[in-house]
């Protein structure tokens, strides 16, 4: 058997039909069905039932059961075979939330630099739904970030939580009091990231609480927040790794659950990504251990 016979399979399984495998796949029909019989030669046994449906027989739905692991374990399998002459070269793709990016991989891409030095990377910061869309479309090889619902399909390996925090200028008449509650934000207008950013998602939720919300304006960086508090009245949700500058102070609000997941979002389980892209997590995880 071939990886295109184990995919072929697959397909069927997914589309329904023959027919419907062959156009998904840019195959003629006859290619599709002789790939299955191929394959139901060298296994032995019968995969469907014959008609015009692609009907399993009863060995045919135990082994699409088995048959996604045998494509992952095959795929893993050739590309350490090719990566034998170029596992040292090469370009990794990284995604990050801002506050990674700026804390972690500085201090990542420098180790990795000094043990292997013709590995380039590319590092694309964003929000975790646009960081989920990069590794679900392969443009990014993992991405640091938030656990997103939809991430179905991706695998999500957590490392730490954030949380989400208010900041405001030190003039700020809620400067100094302790034990804030969100409702004592209402009077004041409120930034926080964009729509589809993990923490305003969470903000929203606690906001749902409250009777009425207060004028809400968003930024999509993070970094930039401060500089809008400064000097007003303004209150910015924000995460609470993010530095502050002078003149700026974070705020005692209460929250029901100020936590957020971080972790690595692949497309694989860790087993059955490369050397190299594994010992880069490591990198990554022995700099959170710092």
């Amino acid at each position: 058997m071939d990886l295109k016979e184990l995919i072929a399979f697959r397909t069927i399984v997914e589309e329904g039909t023959f027919s419907k495998a062959a156009a998904k796949l840019n195959y003629a029909q006859s290619t599709i069905t002789n790939q299955i019989q191929r394959l139901e030669k060298q296994l032995g046994f019968a995969l469907f039932q014959r008609g015009w449906e692609a009907e399993l027989t009863a060995a045919g739905r135990i082994y699409a059961e088995e048959v996604q692991s045998l494509i992952r374990h095959w795929q893993y399998a050739e590309d350490m075979a090719k990566s034998l002459e170029k596992e040292e070269i090469g370009t990794i793709a990284i995604g990050a939330v801002e506050p990674a990016a700026a804390t972690l991989l500085p201090g990542v891409l420098k180790r990795l630099a000094a043990i292997k030095p013709a590995i380039s990377c590319n590092v694309t910061v964003a929000n975790t739904d646009a960081l989920l869309q990069g590794v679900r479309d392969r443009r990014l090889d993992f991405a640091i970030c938030g656990d997103h619902p939809l991430r179905n399909g991706l695998h999500f390996e957590p490392l730490y939580t954030e949380e989400l925090s208010f900041i405001a200028d030190d003039m700020h008449p809620l400067n100094g009091r302790t034990s804030l509650s969100l409702s004592d934000l209402l009077p004041y207008p409120l930034l926080a990231g964009g729509d589809n950013c993990l923490y305003h998602i969470r903000l929203d939720k606690e906001l749902s609480a409250l009777p009425s919300r207060p004028l809400t304006h968003t930024v999509t960086q993070l970094s930039l927040l401060p500089s809008f508090v400064q000097g007003c009245s303004w209150i910015s949700a924000t995460l609470a790794s993010l530095p502050l500058p002078d003149g700026i102070q974070r705020l005692d609000v209460s929250l029901a659950d100020p936590t957020i997941s971080i972790g690595l979002l692949h497309q694989r389980e860790p087993n059955y990504l490369s050397a190299t892209k594994r010992s880069v997590i490591e990198l990554i995880k022995e700099q959170l251990g710092k």
